[in-house]
């Protein structure tokens, strides 16, 4: 009896091939599931990186600390998700109640995902 192998499973709403479209500087950090692998040390990069995870955020929805951090677990690999909710904050991506317990898309960075990325990658569905 043949087993039949099952195919790794594709982050949420992704197309494993995305990733390819990313500008040339942010593909050596990007995995075969389109998950960021690796923290770029370049900021110019950094941006980028930061930019294709922003894009995987709904515009208008309130998100608590767990389910940013379990968003962001889901497109990277390297296991630091406060950093990148850090930076994500502070580059102007993210914003939050003070005390931390609410999270939401700040209203223009569904522009800044296309001015950091060149326009590719920026649509997650």
């Amino acid at each position: 009896m043949e087993r039949e192998e099952k195919s790794p499973e594709k982050p949420r709403g992704e197309d494993t091939r995305e990733h390819l479209d990313l500008p040339r500087e942010l593909r050596p950090f990007m995995d075969d599931q389109g998950k960021l692998k690796q923290w770029p040390t370049k900021q110019k990069t950094q941006r980028m990186a930061v930019a294709y995870l922003a894009a995987r955020f709904e515009p208008d929805r309130i998100y608590n600390e767990k389910q940013v951090n379990e968003l962001l677990n889901e497109w990277h690999t390297f296991e630091d998700w406060a950093l990148l909710r850090r930076v994500m904050f502070d580059w102007g991506y993210l914003n939050r109640e003070s005390d931390g317990s609410k999270y939401w898309l700040r209203p223009r960075a569904g522009q800044l995902p296309g001015a950091e990325l060149g326009s590719a990658g920026t649509s997650p569905a």
